[in-house]
């Protein structure tokens, strides 16, 4: 192997030694030699061609339409949206990672609820609301926490999505074995740009640590992707009892925070669930958009920069509107979108 590597970089080097000395036909700076491209190929096994154009490819109206609608100049916007009956997808920059804020606390009831269904623990089950005491940015590991009043599992996921309950979130989270416990539901359910890192006591007091608009860190982060994909997941019944799953989906009908967001400019004849998160410089909304007919659209919107948190929800509740106009009554492409449930992971 050794060997033919060294024939290899020899017949380069000649190659190279020849054209010095004129043994192929000189060329201007701006001129290209075929002969000599196709003998270096073959010398090198490389190929000579035109650099590659890295940037965002849309194919249909729809997706350029939403494209142009989250325009990232003043800081990262990622979207991703799926019509649960037809299978059509729109994504701009679904595939990078965000930070996920108060989203992720649907992945963490779906995970409680997992082991509802599996007989580990009951709705009626209590848990103490965890609150946060008083400490100084990371100067511990996990942000110390006093235990307060019991509550029950509902009760918990109720108030952990529909007001965004920390303490609430935080008890439960404890319960099911804390942040490695949810990674590994996800993983079992094919999330795979899904991380969990911290509590929600020490993600707010360790908030800060970078600007999302121009960094992207791993923890605590999803893929809009991901986060539309555990919503298919939730709402198609793949995971979760359909008593299980009513207890998310209900509670995200009865959401309270965010109404800036996804509701902001939604008709009156839209249902709307939704979940919405906050962190420094960030905001974020995910949800179920559905018609009348039933027919649903998945939806995860995820804005950072752009000035102000007023402007960032501005922006999404612009983007959500884009998503129903360009997508409820959009045909399907020549692309081949399927009524099949969505399966694939991210």
């Amino acid at each position: 192997m050794m060997t033919g590597i060294l024939r290899r970089f020899a017949a380069g080097a000649a190659l190279f030694l020849s054209a010095s000395l004129g043994a192929i036909a000189p060329a201007s700076a701006n001129e290209s030699n075929p002969d000599f491209e196709r003998s270096f190929d073959r010398a090198f096994g490389t190929e000579m061609r035109a650099p590659r154009d890295y940037s965002p490819q849309y194919d249909t109206p729809v997706e350029r339409n939403i494209a142009a609608l989250a325009d990232g100049s003043n800081g990262r916007i990622g979207v991703y949206a799926l019509d649960l009956s037809t299978g059509m997808e729109v994504s701009v920059l679904g595939d990078q990672r965000f930070p996920m804020a108060s989203t992720s606390k649907i992945a963490i009831a779906a995970t409680y609820l997992a082991g509802v269904d599996q007989g580990r623990w009951t709705l009626q089950t209590e848990w103490p609301l965890l609150w946060p005491l008083r400490s100084k940015a990371f100067s511990s590991a996990r942000a110390p926490v006093k235990a307060g009043k019991y509550m029950s599992a509902y009760e918990l996921i109720d108030l952990m999505i529909t007001r965004s309950s920390n303490p609430a979130t935080d008890a439960l989270l404890a319960a099911v074995g804390g942040p490695q416990a949810v990674n590994d539901w996800a993983r079992s359910v094919g999330m795979t740009e899904f991380t969990l890192t911290r509590d929600i006591a020490t993600l707010v007091r360790d908030d800060g640590e970078f600007d999302p608009a121009m960094h992207v860190d791993v923890r605590d982060s999803a893929s809009p992707r991901t986060m539309g994909y555990l919503l298919a997941g939730i709402y198609n019944g793949h995971w979760l009892s359909a008593s299980s799953r009513n207890v998310i989906l209900s509670a995200m009908e009865r959401c309270i925070t965010g109404k800036r967001r996804i509701p902001a400019q939604m008709p009156d004849y839209v249902t709307v669930g939704h979940k919405t998160g906050s962190l420094n410089n960030t905001s974020s909304d995910i949800g179920f958009l559905t018609m009348p007919d039933g027919r649903t659209i998945v939806v995860a919107i995820y804005v950072t920069g752009q000035g102000s948190k007023r402007q960032r929800e501005a922006r999404i509740a612009t983007i959500a509107r884009g998503v129903l106009d360009n997508m409820a009554y959009a045909q399907r492409d020549n692309r081949g979108w399927t009524s099949a449930p969505h399966r694939s992971a991210p």
